[in-house]
């Protein structure tokens, strides 16, 4: 049986340095904005990789996703790739995912947040510790 909850253990715990790491490079993404947050998709996307491909943490990736699967108990039939569907940026976090006997391991790391109350979505700094940022589930097929 998976356990997310292993995981997130995981990632709160021995790799909390990673998920701080990523949450640093959301802080840079907002540093930038003329505001408190910005209707620019792309002003939250493509810094945000690139804050992360610099910092080393989207090469490390890869790495991260197999730990937190053996961390749920099971195993990976391929290494996975910093790049989708293993690793993907969004305007949200980061997500790693892993096809998994009967499912998908998803682990999100959220750093922004959108607001969808107004005309155009509006994007702001999201959760700024690990415990709020984690999220890990497994969603069966």
């Amino acid at each position: 049986m998976v356990d997310p909850a292993g995981a997130r253990e995981h990632l709160l715990g021995e790799r909390r340095a990673f998920v701080e790491g990523v949450l640093a490079c959301a802080d840079r993404v907002a540093d930038g904005w003329a505001g408190d947050g910005t209707t620019d998709r792309t002003a939250v996307v493509d810094p945000f990789e690139s804050f992360l491909e610099r910092s080393g943490l989207a090469e490390a990736s890869p790495a991260l996703l197999a730990e937190c699967v053996d961390r749920a108990g099971t195993t990976l039939s391929a290494p996975p790739v910093a790049a989708p569907p293993y690793v993907v940026v969004t305007s949200e976090g980061v997500v790693l995912r892993a096809t998994l006997d009967g499912g998908r391991l998803v682990v999100t790391l959220r750093a922004f947040a959108v607001d969808r109350t107004g005309e155009r979505p509006r994007y702001v700094r999201g959760p700024t510790d690990p415990e709020s940022a984690v999220s890990v589930e497994f969603r069966a097929r």
